[in-house]
């Protein structure tokens, strides 16, 4: 169904605008009804509801969100009186239209998941899959439960990487310019003035001059090419399946956020996977699952690859360790889940260790990461003074005592 913005006034007359979808003009007209507004004016945006800007739905709504239908699911209250009553509660309008649209779904026949799926831009892949494992299971409240810790803990992670990222940031902006400023505009004057006292120039001071003369003199296509690659690969990235195939493979060779993304894959399929193996799905169902929730296209080509090897009779850890993806721990915890018959708890003592583990390394490695970076921009901006001073030394050296 389309969306509408809309601009409505409630019993007290007061205005109220947001976005609803429906099937027309007189449906939206009949949906603001059953929710006490008279429509005023109407817009039809695009079929998929994409927040605007001052209403991004954020992380942090969707921690309220998963609280509140644990709660609801958990105490048996009916979905439909539950979702009214944090539909009636929510602040933020644009949430308020998410969860009213969600509420038309389920009246008429939907399942919470494909209510949900019909919202990509603020219930993700990870998200509609686990809640739609949790319909499969009967344990909804878990679920929500799981996914509002697992919220958490990615606010965690974000605010601790944002936080520990300012630093190199930082260095790298100002640095940046300063190398940018000396190769522009001090190199080419002190430079000029040894040339017209007739000293040979030696190798680093020549390579230091032709890359200032490069970067004057081809100043806009370096500037072009570089904003047609920050624009143009995250771009592809993003919209074609090559590109994000290629994006999820290069995540995890990075050096240093390459094993925390490894690390963040694997906690959500162990955990997805233990939650329907506790619940009584074979193990083929639930690899598939984890396939879909794991968020990285290369590990769940993987876990495929594994599942197509149980399907033929290999054992569960066996199939695990031949597609090269998966680390030590992760295969040990299969062996012993399969040889006790333990594996739920084996697969959660797997998602304790990577989450407690990728806190740690993200701090323990932009740590590491900070003084390597002032090292390595030192030594660059060292090299461009002893490319100038190599000239002027030689000068001083040979004049009359």
């Amino acid at each position: 169904m389309p969306f509408f913005d809309y601009r409505a006034i409630d019993a007290s007359g007061r205005t109220v605008r947001g976005t609803l979808s429906a099937v027309n003009d007189v449906d939206l007209e009949l949906r603001l009804k059953r929710m006490g507004l008279d429509l005023v004016t109407l817009a039809e945006l695009s079929r998929q509801y994409a927040p605007r800007g001052r209403e991004r739905i954020t992380r942090r709504d969707l921690i309220t969100f998963c609280i509140h239908m644990r709660y609801i699911t958990r105490a048996g209250i009916p979905l439909l009186d539950g979702l009214r009553d944090l539909r009636d509660s929510m602040d933020k309008p644009g949430f308020r239209d998410v969860l009213t649209s969600l509420l038309e779904d389920l009246e008429g026949g939907k399942v919470l998941s494909q209510a949900l799926a019909a919202h990509p831009a603020v219930f993700g892949a990870v998200f509609v899959h686990s809640v739609r494992a949790g319909e499969q299971t009967g344990l909804l409240d878990a679920v929500f439960g799981r996914l509002a810790e697992t919220l958490k803990w990615q606010e965690e992670v974000s605010a601790k990487a944002k936080r520990l990222m300012i630093y190199p940031a930082l260095v790298l902006a100002v640095v940046g310019v300063a190398i940018i400023f000396l190769l522009v505009y001090l190199v080419p004057q002190v430079l000029a003035l040894v040339k017209t006292m007739g000293v040979q120039l030696p190798l680093p001071t020549l390579i230091l001059m032709a890359v200032s003369d490069a970067l004057r003199s081809y100043w806009l296509p370096f500037l072009s090419l570089a904003v047609g690659l920050a624009a143009g690969v995250p771009l592809w990235a993003r919209r074609t399946e090559a590109g994000r195939a290629w994006w999820d493979r290069i995540q995890l060779r990075l050096p240093v956020l390459g094993p925390i993304v490894q690390k963040i894959v694997l906690s959500r399929f162990a955990s997805t996977l233990a939650m329907m193996y506790r619940s009584g799905v074979t193990v083929l169902d639930a690899l598939r699952a984890g396939e879909a929730v794991a968020g990285n296209r290369t590990v769940a080509a993987g876990i495929r690859r594994a599942a197509q090897q149980i399907a033929d009779g290999h054992g569960l850890s066996e199939s695990f360790q031949a597609q090269g993806l998966f680390p030590p721990l992760v295969i040990r915890m299969l062996r012993v889940g399969e040889t006790t018959g333990a594996l739920d708890e084996a697969l959660d003592n797997v998602t304790f260790f990577y989450n407690r583990e990728v806190l740690d390394s993200i701090e323990n490695g932009l740590k590491v990461l900070e003084p390597a970076l002032t090292a390595l921009l030192g030594i660059v901006l060292g090299g461009i003074l002893v490319s100038v001073l190599l000239p002027i030394y030689d000068l001083i050296g040979n004049l009359p005592l």
